[in-house]
């Protein structure tokens, strides 16, 4: 990942024991972790944790720590299993409330379905002290945000069309106002014949004299019979012609090396990450 000391730093909270039996592949993570790279943060931590209170304000008070945000996916539904407000609230030593603002959107969502507001829904509703909810415009549960010591501590759906519309519609003007300037560009070169184990040593120099650069080798063949590498170079600058030249210089650099070691490159690309 593209990252330096002025970079703010991320953790990622997936909350749920379905995660952790297999029930359900985390793709929330990997989308969001995506997403704040774009931003301009290090993800340093991607962390599953079941639905228990205990392991919950655990990781939350290791978060706050060390994070400039903290992303938390999961819990906020109306059920007993339901642990991520309050086990952010004890975390931040706040109490839970009902948040009238929260109440209203869990109000307006049931309405629309001509469903009462049951105890279990206005749950949804009560955030810890001082926390502003999102709107969700896929379901039920509000985001919520809320500042404590300087770290942004965001809580969303586990649902990923839930997840991503609060964070793209919502959280994202919040990060970007302390988000460092940052662009990134990515190359990819492909490389066969030879091994990963071989080309090892020459990405390993190249990411310790670039460290505003993310550098990874994919491999798509065989390590011996038939190697094939997709080496990818992700750069972060200031600016997008920073970035561009560091990502390019990388990627020739790459190429030159695997020709040296008998290798032949069969594909380059640059441009924009998707």
């Amino acid at each position: 990942m593209p990252g330096s000391s002025s970079q703010p730093e991320a953790w990622i909270l997936a909350i749920g024991n379905e995660l952790l039996i297999g029930r359900i592949v985390d793709t929330n993570s990997a989308w969001l972790a995506r997403r704040l790279t774009f931003l301009g943060f290090r993800v340093r931590r991607i962390i599953k944790v079941p639905d228990s209170l205990e392991d919950i304000v655990e990781e939350m008070r290791r978060g706050l720590g060390r994070a400039r945000v903290i992303i938390t996916t999961g819990g906020l539904g109306p059920t007993y299993d339901d642990k991520t407000l309050e086990a952010v609230a004890e975390a931040l030593g706040r109490p839970l409330e009902l948040n009238p603002k929260a109440l209203k959107m869990v109000e307006e969502f049931y309405s629309k379905k001509n469903l009462p507001l049951t105890p279990e829904r206005e749950k949804m509703a009560r955030l810890p002290k001082g926390s502003k909810p999102l709107p969700n415009p896929a379901g039920a549960a509000p985001g919520v945000l809320v500042e404590h010591n300087g770290v942004m501590v965001v809580s969303l759906p586990g649902v990923p069309a839930e997840m991503e519309a609060i964070f793209d519609n919502y959280v994202v003007p919040e990060l970007k106002k302390i988000a460092p300037p940052m662009a990134l560009w990515e190359c990819s070169t492909v490389i066969e014949g030879v091994p990963e184990s071989g080309l090892a040593p020459v990405l390993e120099e190249l990411a310790r004299r670039n460290p505003s650069a993310y550098i990874k080798s994919h491999p798509k063949g065989h390590e011996v019979l038939g190697p094939i590498l997709d080496v990818r170079v992700l750069a972060s600058a200031p600016s997008e012609e920073e970035a561009k030249r560091l990502a390019e210089s990388i990627s020739e650099k790459i190429a030159s090396e695997a020709e040296r070691l008998g290798g032949k490159v069969t594909k380059r690309s640059c441009g924009h990450p998707d």
